[in-house]
């Protein structure tokens, strides 16, 4: 098994930024990357909805002999991974919003959060936020628009920029310091993002901290790929495959996969 690919799977090309962490800490893994951007995204959509779509991804990437199962989706981890845990036999990452270490460094007592709806309104978010920023004047924004932008290809434009705008006006009124990215897509924005916030807000993503819960689990679990020889990498996507190119690089194969 531990020669086995790691799968991820996102609702779309955002959850790359999640696989090039867990490339970068762990070289010598064989990953498999589906992006389900014919669905994306996922946000918008309800429990049931976005379950049955975390099914499938999962099935698709276990039938490919994923040894483990990275969710690299927020809106997913926070409606499905409690079932997907539940029914299927690998282990699951997921990701949630680091608002602990916004909430535990914040100096403002204030900090913006820029989130897909179904991670604002999920239960796990509210308990997380609950925990840990009780006390502390938290700017929620649902970044509608953004992922449907990143998605077809407009990441720098000027409709683009015009939303962010939009989004940030109340946060930097509220005299925030940290910015929390809520959404695998998001931290393709920061070049964009530091050229509209105050130098003083620092911006936090999930992307390191769940490479590193992928190390830790897959040691726990002896299935970590000890061999030096070169990894293997896939990528999949029901959508555009010139956008997710795009993304990566010339480097990578992309293949286009009806599911």
């Amino acid at each position: 098994m531990n020669k086995q690919p790691i799968g991820i799977f996102d609702s779309g090309v955002g959850g790359t930024s999640i696989w090039k962490e867990i490339h970068k800490l762990l070289p010598n893994e064989h990953t498999m990357y589906l992006a389900d951007s014919a669905n994306a995204p996922y946000g918008p959509k309800g429990k049931e909805i976005i379950t049955n779509l975390c099914i499938k991804n999962t099935e698709l990437l276990l039938d490919k002999g994923c040894k483990l199962i990275v969710v690299a989706c927020n809106t997913a981890t926070t409606n499905a991974i409690d079932y997907l845990r539940a029914n299927y036999p690998v282990p699951f990452i997921g990701i949630e919003p680091a608002i602990k270490p916004a909430a535990l460094q914040t100096q403002t007592n204030a900090i913006g959060i820029l989130a897909t709806y179904g991670t604002l309104s999920s239960e796990l978010f509210s308990k997380t936020s609950g925990k840990f920023a009780a006390n502390i004047n938290v700017i929620e924004q649902d970044g509608d628009g953004i992922v449907d932008l990143i998605e077809s290809g407009n990441l720098y434009s000027e409709e683009m920029t015009a939303l962010l705008k939009k989004y940030l006006t109340p946060m930097i009124s509220a005299n925030i310091d940290y910015l929390v990215l809520g959404c695998s897509h998001y931290p393709y924005l920061i070049p964009i993002l530091k050229n509209i916030l105050p130098q003083k807000v620092k911006i936090i993503d999930s992307g390191e901290a769940v490479a590193r819960q992928t190390k830790a689990i897959l040691e726990q679990n002896g299935l970590l790929n000890t061999e030096s020889k070169s990894s293997e990498i896939e990528f999949f996507t029901n959508g555009n495959p010139e956008v997710l190119s795009n993304l990566l690089g010339t480097d990578f194969n992309v293949t286009y996969l009806g599911f």
